[in-house]
């Protein structure tokens, strides 16, 4: 196991200190920007699908699944290209798994405020130069980065677990497998077990100039989430289970596609107001990392070669 050098992030670091609906409000610890997480409005915008002002993706809850608790988590996805989606305006996007934080129950009533998440940021400044980046955070810590060098393209794979069930003590994993890098933290952490979700989200702001708010999303494509599972088998995702995006005139603007086919995974589509689903889960493009008497092995196999 590898841990990286962590730090906390430049664009994050953030302390939960109370509730806002379904999720933590957040105020800054001691680096401004964005806060991941927050979920702070949910209204319906039909009988099967809720709908956020900053969160999109698919959501399952304890009471939603009859009792079901969440001990582990994992998905993968594309890292977006992210562009400027309104000239001289920043702008942020995430994508994340996590347990906790979102709807216990199908309509949204019963919100949970524990999250333990890890994910992928991609954000373009005024000018319009995009930025990618790695991190984790459990509420109501600071978010901190994870420290991997990625860019849009690059798939990545992620899971948070528990060690042994109801221990409380939590590996998170964050994997660029395109670039066979791997960043892992071991944290304890006192969760509800009541949630689990894979989202795209615009996170919450921390500027001294601007204020708090909600980051305006930007251009981004779609990451295409999939080989979701929770505690150890396939997400089983439905349709009912759906969040879409609105802006603040309750427009949708960014749309999960129903489950592919395997129902482990889906589309993300930013301004968007449908999405269609992805293929099935198809084979992983990259390859495990090569242990060290592995790589032994094979030098000495080409000494031996040349002699």
């Amino acid at each position: 196991m590898r841990f990286s050098l962590l730090r906390v992030r430049t664009l994050g670091g953030v302390v939960a200190t109370g509730l806002l609906a379904c999720m933590a409000f957040a105020t800054p610890a001691h680096a401004l920007g964005p806060a991941h997480g927050q979920f702070p409005h949910l209204t319906h915008l039909s009988a099967n699908t809720n709908t956020s002002n900053n969160w999109f993706g698919y959501n399952q809850g304890t009471l939603e699944q009859s009792g079901r608790q969440f001990h582990s988590i994992t998905g993968d996805w594309t890292v977006p290209t992210a562009t400027q989606h309104t000239a001289n305006q920043a702008e942020d996007s995430s994508n994340w798994i996590g347990i906790g934080g979102g709807c216990v129950d199908a309509n949204c009533a019963v919100g949970d405020n524990t999250l333990i998440q890890t994910g992928t940021d991609q954000a373009v400044d005024s000018a319009g130069h995009a930025s990618y980046s790695t991190w984790w955070e459990v509420i109501p810590g600071p978010s901190v980065d994870f420290g991997l060098t990625i860019g849009p393209g690059d798939h990545m794979r992620a899971s948070v677990s528990e060690v042994v069930p109801n221990s409380e003590v939590w590996d998170i994993t964050l994997t660029d497998v395109t670039r066979n890098e791997t960043a892992t933290m071991r944290i304890p952490y006192s969760s509800s077990y009541a949630t689990a979700e894979w989202i795209e989200e615009t996170p919450l702001s921390l500027d001294p100039t601007t204020g708090v708010g909600l980051t305006a999303l930007p251009n981004v494509t779609n990451p295409n989430f999939d080989l979701g599972t929770v505690n150890g088998s396939g997400s089983a995702l439905k349709a009912s289970e759906e969040i879409a995006l609105t802006d603040a005139n309750n427009k949708v603007i960014g749309t999960p596609s129903a489950p592919d086919a395997d129902t482990d995974g889906f589309g993300a589509c930013a301004w968007a107001t449908s999405c269609g689903a992805p293929a099935s889960s198809a084979p992983v493009r990259a390859h495990a990392p090569k242990s060290r008497a592995h790589a032994r092995s094979r030098r000495n196999a080409r000494r031996s070669g040349r002699r």
